[in-house]
C-alpha cells in the first residue's frame, strides 16, 4: 500500500478525478525537479559556499569540490571557524587522509589525530570560536518547530505511519515505525536541510530539540573523545549508508553540492579507520576559499529546490512511491536520506 507523502491541504489542492489520475503518466522525480518553476528555487549565498580545490587527477583533470555551509542556528561556531580557516589560508596544502569504505572521507592536517602519522600538527589560527557538545542540537524554539507542525500534524507524527510535506511552510515530516526514523521521533526538512527532532513529547518533559542528520554528502567536524568537540580543522563527508548513530555526537556543518565524485571514488585507506598508511596516497588539497572572496565573475553559483514548495512535495512523493515505467511496486515510503534535496548550478 502506498502512503500519502503530502499534507491534506496540498493533497486537496492537487486532487483530480480518479479517472484523470489513472490516465495521466506518472513523472519521475527528476522530471518533477526539471519542471519546477524558477520561483521555487532558492539561491545559496556565496558566503555560504566553500570552494575546495584538490590536486589534479592522474590524467591531469581538475578536481573541485563545492561545499554549502550550514545555516543558523545549526553549527554556527564551527561554521565561523571554518571560514576563519579558509580565509587565513590554513586549509591550503592539507590532505585527504582517510577514506573508509561505506563510511567517510576525511581531510585536514595529516599530523592531527592520525594514527598513521607522527609529525607535528599545524598551529591553529588565532581567534577561533569555542565549540561545545551542547551545540550539536538546538532548541526546537530556535527554528520555531511549534509553528512548523500543527497540533494535528504533531499527533499524526507520533501515531501514524505516513509522511507529510507542506506546500505553505518549511516543513516535511517523515515518521518512524515503518517509515519511521529509527533515531528520532520525526524527521523534517527545514530551509532545505534534513533534520530530526524529538518534538518534546518525552514523558519526563524533555524540551523539543532539533539536529542535522548524517545523510550522504553531509559534511561534519572531526574530533577526538568527549568533551572535545573539534574546531573545524578536520572535516569529513559521508560516502556510504547514512551513519545516523553519529547524529548529536559529532557536529554537522554543511553538505557537498558538487564534486562529490572526486572524494567518493578515492582509493580506500588500509590503516586504522581507513587512514592511509602510505603518505603518497594522501590527496593534496591545494586551496579552500569562501566563494564570496572570489572575483564576481569567478564565483560559482548554486540554488536548491525549496522544501516548502509544491514541486518538492510532488518530488518527495515520487521518491517514496516510484510509479514511473521502470517500477512495478511502489515502495510506499522513504527514509529522509533517500529524499535528497535537489541542488543545481546556476550557469551564466
Amino acid at each position: 500500500m502506498t502512503k500519502p507523502l503530502i499534507s491534506l491541504a496540498a493533497l486537496i489542492a492537487l486532487a483530480s478525478p480518479a479517472s484523470a489520475q489513472e490516465a495521466a503518466p506518472h513523472p519521475s522525480p527528476n522530471q518533477i525537479v526539471a519542471e519546477a518553476v524558477t520561483e521555487e528555487w532558492v539561491a545559496i549565498a556565496p558566503e555560504d559556499l566553500l570552494v575546495m580545490t584538490l590536486a589534479p587527477a592522474a590524467d591531469g583533470a581538475e578536481r573541485e569540490v563545492l561545499i554549502q555551509l550550514m545555516p543558523a542556528p545549526f553549527g554556527q561556531n564551527w561554521v565561523k571557524n571554518i571560514r576563519t580557516f579558509a580565509r587565513s589560508g590554513w586549509f591550503d596544502d592539507i590532505t585527504v587522509n582517510r577514506v573508509q569504505d561505506n563510511y567517510v572521507v576525511q581531510w585536514g592536517d595529516a599530523n592531527y589525530d592520525n594514527p598513521e602519522s607522527s609529525g607535528r600538527p599545524k598551529a591553529l589560527p588565532a581567534a577561533l570560536v569555542a565549540t561545545t557538545e551542547e551545540d550539536y542540537a538546538v532548541s526546537g524554539d530556535a527554528i520555531s518547530l511549534s509553528t512548523l507542525l500543527t497540533d494535528s500534524e504533531r499527533d499524526l507524527a507520533l501515531e501514524a505511519d505516513s509522511y507529510i510535506a507542506s506546500d505553505d511552510r518549511t516543513a516535511a515530516v517523515i515518521l518512524a515505525n515503518g517509515l519511521v526514523d529509527a533515531y528520532a521521533q520525526l524527521s523534517l526538512f527545514y530551509q532545505g536541510w534534513p533534520l530530526a527532532s524529538n518534538i518534546g513529547s518525552d514523558e519526563e518533559g524533555e524540551p523539543a530539540t532539533v539536529w542535522p542528520i548524517h545523510c550522504y554528502g553531509m559534511v561534519g567536524v572531526g574530533r577526538n573523545l568527549s568533551p572535545d568537540a573539534g574546531t573545524g580543522a578536520e572535516l569529513y563527508t559521508v560516502i556510504g549508508h547514512a551513519p545516523r548513530h553519529l547524529d548529536r555526537n559529532i557536529a554537522l556543518v554543511g553538505r557537498i553540492v558538487e564534486g562529490m565524485e572526486h572524494l567518493s571514488s578515492l582509493p580506500r585507506g588500509k590503516g586504522q579507520l581507513g587512514f592511509y598508511e602510505d603518505e603518497s596516497k594522501r590527496v593534496p588539497i591545494l586551496s579552500v576559499c569562501v566563494a564570496s572572496d572570489l572575483p564576481q565573475g569567478e564565483r560559482p553559483a548554486f540554488e536548491f529546490l525549496s522544501t516548502d514548495s509544491a514541486s518538492f512535495a510532488r518530488y518527495a512523493d515520487a521518491r517514496a512511491n516510484r510509479r514511473d515505467p521502470f517500477f512495478n511496486v511502489p515502495a510506499g515510503g522513504a527514509d529522509i536520506c533517500n529524499i535528497p534535496v535537489p541542488v543545481r548550478r546556476i550557469l551564466d
